[in-house]
């Protein structure tokens, strides 16, 4: 249970997307207001279209609001340039994707350190990389490139390279959606142990009722609102 004391790891205020056509303007967000307690686990659902990617992006700083307001660990990211918003992704997030997001010229060792030589954080990163390596499974692999790898075996790496600096955020975006179900099962049980063992506070973005049901908070999203928000 995160402290009431503490400020919270996301505070979302009057967040409005808005994208303008040759004829018309598209209203993607409207009115989003949440806080996310450090350590929570929160899935965001909705059918496609309902604006929860949208959200995702805006939240890690991948995209411009229209208006509102985005807090990162207290740290107000609406109006950053892209180089302070760099810094501070480097510092705070963790990214998994859908397609993996793999340097192909990599290995999978090579590709969960590459957080860490981008941040110029060396230290004990090899040591590091190795383990988190060994904690999904993959010691044996880290020679391997990507194209050696399966999409299970890659998602892995894709996981081990996210929890590489500790982030306090993580932030996955259909981490299951390229898996067989019992691929994305293995990957999200996964997941959510590293999650505990670092001790993040995950937001998962999801259309699968299944994974969200592992989450500790359940956000449904429909037509660029939020239509409830169940804990």
């Amino acid at each position: 249970m995160a402290n009431p004391n503490t400020r919270p790891a996301i505070r979302v205020r009057e967040l409005h997307k808005s994208i303008a056509t040759a004829t018309h303007t598209v209203d993607i967000l409207r009115g989003i207001d949440f806080d996310v307690p450090q350590g929570q686990f929160v899935a965001i659902m909705g059918a496609s279209g309902s604006g929860k990617s949208t959200l995702l992006g805006l939240l890690a700083g991948l995209d411009t609001v229209t208006s509102g307001s985005i807090q990162l660990d207290g740290e107000e990211i609406t109006g950053l340039n892209e180089d302070s918003l760099a810094r501070l992704r480097a510092r705070k997030l963790g990214f998994v994707f859908q397609s993996y997001q793999l340097i192909p010229t990599l290995t999978a060792e090579e590709n969960v350190l590459l957080p860490a030589e981008l941040a110029g954080a060396a230290g004990n990163a090899a040591a590091r990389a190795r383990a988190l390596l060994d904690d999904v499974g993959l010691a044996d692999r880290r020679d391997h490139y990507p194209v050696q790898l399966s999409g299970g075996e890659q998602q892995r790496v894709a996981l081990a390279r996210a929890f590489m600096l500790q982030p306090p955020i993580l932030m996955a975006d259909e981490p299951t959606g390229n898996l067989d179900s019992a691929n994305g099962a293995h990957v999200l049980e996964l997941l959510l142990n590293m999650n505990r063992k670092e001790g993040t506070t995950l937001i998962l973005v999801t259309h699968d009722p299944q994974v969200a049901a592992h989450a500790g908070r359940r956000i449904q999203m429909r037509d660029g609102v939020i239509v409830s928000d169940e804990i």
